[in-house]
Formats: structure tokens, sequence, C-alpha cells
């Protein structure tokens, strides 16, 4: 049996869309591969929100390439979907399944895994083979060209349900997408492009999968989607993000629910009840802001204005004065003054967040922003986000030290290390704070930690 490895980039909607795809070739029995250079197969899903992350893709394919040069390499995810014959050109790349066929990938799997199960030993060929586009009812498997596997993205209906493990959390904190795609045409983003219209799991389902992440072992569980706030409108009948966080806590055993990602207008007053009334509820909002700047947001066709994601923001200081309230931030979109910039940098300034993810502007093919002429250059675009960072930075070092000398509940992940102090076990806060606790726990422990101080960026604390 064929044995595949599976390398992730991009935000955790993708990362639950590789899970999925695990979930289901473990299913039909294949093993997964401990390291890149040992693996039968490997699925590389993509990200492209910006150049750099195609960039990254790019190398890491030619990487991947070059250490094993003698497995089968499936490329999927947002970049596929957006530009697959670029990828399609690269050595060493067999398919290229856009996000549309997604659900192919573990029946090409099984047809690798047969093929090189009777294969000789032969070389691959070598030299150059033109690019074959092929439908998804024409899987023949030969060495050399690489396929296409991609379609009408607005067309797709099925949502794939698998939880993630986070990162470095592990199996403590896994991620479950609810939601995906996006009705939105915000003018820099490809998003809505490459993973289609809004579409949710039903309610039931969400409950389900929940339980079973419970019944696991699981103690948070991460909701995440593309766009979130506009869970369930889809559905038949309608479903609402507030209504299911209320089932969730009401239907199942989590005993901490953190959710991703909500736009602005989305952060309702009832929503922050929600959050305010249960502390299995992770104190933990993140609001897209993109810019301070209302010229810059009409042009980035954004549905707010500064002043209305403040009182947003705001609300939930109030509701939550213990929260950790973060924000993406673009420098550099076309058209930015300098007198837009300040004013980006003059609203962060006052407003209650705890961090920043700053990106720089990065033209987007397809997208209403690649077509303005107004280019900022891109020695502004980094000094703009260099500064954004720094006040990122500030805000999030504010936050962390009037948490010294509190007691905060923390989940233990499966990450330690050791320091002049001592071993060390990393472990998460309701509010998103990155704790040290002295000495070595088991992961996926919720212990009531206080808080001594921060060092090297993180908290430090003692369990009581």
């Amino acid at each position: 049996m064929a044995t595949f490895f599976i390398e992730q980039f991009g935000c955790r909607a993708t990362q639950a869309d590789a899970a999925a795809i695990e979930r289901q070739l473990v299913e039909r029995g294949y093993a997964a591969s401990a390291e890149v250079h040992s693996a039968d197969i490997i699925v590389i899903n993509t990200c492209t929100v910006t150049a750099a992350a195609d960039l990254q893709a790019r190398q890491s394919i030619r990487s991947i390439h070059r250490a094993n040069p003698a497995a089968r390499v499936i490329v999927t995810g947002c970049y596929a979907q957006r530009a697959p014959e670029e990828l399609a050109a690269l050595q060493g790349v067999s398919w290229v399944v856009g996000n549309s066929h997604k659900p192919e990938i573990p029946r090409l799997v099984q047809q690798m895994g047969q093929e090189m199960a009777h294969a000789s030993s032969a070389a691959a060929p070598q030299g150059f083979v033109p690019l074959s586009i092929i439908a998804s009812e024409t899987l023949s498997l030969t060495r050399g060209p690489a396929k296409i596997l991609t379609g009408d993205i607005q067309e797709q209906r099925e949502l794939l349900v698998a939880p993630v493990e986070g990162g470095e959390a592990g199996h403590t904190r896994p991620v479950l997408k609810i939601q995906d795609g996006c009705n939105k045409r915000c003018s820099y983003c490809v998003i809505p492009h490459v993973r289609g219209r809004s579409r949710s799991i039903a309610p039931r389902s969400v409950i389900e999968e929940i339980r079973k992440l419970c019944e696991g072992g699981a103690r948070e569980v991460v909701l995440s989607g593309i766009d979130l706030g506009n869970y369930g409108r889809d559905l038949a009948p309608h479903a609402e993000l507030g209504e299911l966080l209320r089932r969730i806590l009401g239907e199942t055993s989590v005993e901490r629910l953190r959710v991703s990602s909500v736009e602005p207008m989305d952060i309702t007053e009832d929503l922050i009840a929600i959050f305010a009334a249960s502390e299995r509820m992770a104190r933990h909002l993140h609001m897209p802001l993109q810019s301070g700047s209302d010229r810059i947001l009409a042009a980035m066709h954004r549905w707010y204005r500064a002043e209305h994601y403040a009182r947003r923001a705001d609300l939930a200081r109030e509701s939550l004065p213990d929260a950790a309230i973060g924000a993406d931030v673009i420098a550099g979109f076309p058209g930015e003054t300098e007198e837009d910039h300040q004013a980006t940098l003059s609203l962060i300034e006052r407003l209650p967040l705890t961090y920043l993810h700053v990106f720089s502007f990065s033209s987007r093919p397809g997208t209403a922003a690649a077509e303005l002429r107004n280019q900022v250059p891109e020695q502004e675009i980094a000094r703009r986000a260099s500064e954004l960072r720094a006040l990122g930075e500030k805000k999030k070092a504010a936050f962390q030290a009037a948490q010294t000398g509190h007691t905060m509940r923390a989940l233990t992940l499966n990450r330690s290390g050791e320091d002049a102090s001592g071993p060390w076990t990393r472990a998460l806060s309701s509010n998103y704070l990155d704790i040290r606790v002295s000495g070595e726990c088991l992961a996926n422990l919720f212990l009531d930690v206080r808080i001594s101080g921060v060092k090297e960026g993180h908290l430090t604390g003692s369990a009581l």
C-alpha cells in the first residue's frame, strides 16, 4: 500500500481541507508518512492570497521534487484553482487539482497507488512534455505530462467536513471548518474566485462533529470559515452563527469554544452577549480592519467605515474587558497616501486591539485592485507595513504586561522546551495569550496559571 504525505500552506480553512483529505485516505487504508522524503504520494495544499504565498508553494514543490524525485505529486488548493497551468509546468508535478475537484483526490491517490504497485522500476521520462488538460471522467495516470483537474468553483456545492489539528497545538485544539466561500467582492481579494460562493454545514452536522471531537478527547474546538459571519444564510431553513453557538454550548460538552475571524459588521450585540454569558466561549474576537481611512475602505469595496469598526471594537471591549481583539490590516493599497496611512495608525492607536496581522498589498490577478494604476512603490509599502507591525507589537506587549499577577485558565499544548529557568510547557489562555508554564506537563490539560511576567514575547507563569 502506498504511503502519503500532505504539505500544508495557508489559512485554517485550507488546513481543514487537508485534514479531510487525510481522513479519507486513512479510511481507504493508506498510511501517512512521517517525512516527505519517504512518501510515495505527496499532496501539496496551496494558498494564493498573496504573491509571496504563490512563491512559497513553487519553492516547496521544487524542493520536494529534489528531495523525493520518485514521488507522485498532487498540487491542490487555492493556487491550483487560480492558475493550474503555472503549477502543472513545474517539474515533478503529476496532477493539479483545483478546489472544485478536491473530493476527487482520494480516488486519484488510490489509482496512483494501484499503478505504482504494478509499475516497473524504470526511471521517469526526462525532458519537456506538453501539458495535458483533462476532465474528471478521464483519469489516466501516465508519468509524464502533468494533468489538470479543475472546473467552475462557483458550481461547487460539496463542503469537506473534517477537523484539523491546530498547528503546534496538535490534538488539543481541533479546528472545524463550518463554512466556506464568500459572496463579498472586496477589490483586493482573490478568495471568492478560488473558493466560490458561501456554503455552510448544517447545524446538526456541526453538533455531531463536535460531539465526536469531545468523545475523542478534545477540550477546545475552533470554528473556522472563510466568512463565518455569513454562516447558515445559504441553508434551508436559514441558520445564524449566534444560534449555532448557543446550540453548541447547550448540546455538547465542549469545554472551550473558540471562533476564528468574523467581519466587523457581523459583530453584533447579540453575538457579543453570547461570549459574555458563558465562560466556555473563548474571550477572543478577530475583526478584519484592512484600513483606517474611509477613502481606502471605499476603494477596497469594504462595507463599513472607520467609525463603524471603532464602535464594534469598543462594544466588544465594554462587554469583554479581558478579551483578545485582533485585526487584519493591509499596507500600501493602490492609491493609499501618507495621510491615509497615518489615519490607519491613528485609528489603531486608539482602538482596544491587542494584536495585528499586517499584510503588504499584493496584486492578485482577476481582482479589481489589480487594474488600478496608482500602485504604491514597494519600498513605501514595506515602510508602512513595518510601522504597522511595530504598532501591533506595542499593542501586544501592553496587553501581555497587563496580565502580570493575574491567574488565567490555560490549555496545555504539545510543545515544551527548556531555558535557563528550567523546563516549560506551552499553554494557551482563553484570551489567546501564549504562556510558558514552568515544568513539564502533559498536553490537553486545563491549568490555573499564575502569571509572573513576560519573557521573549511569551507570558511566563506557574500552575497553581
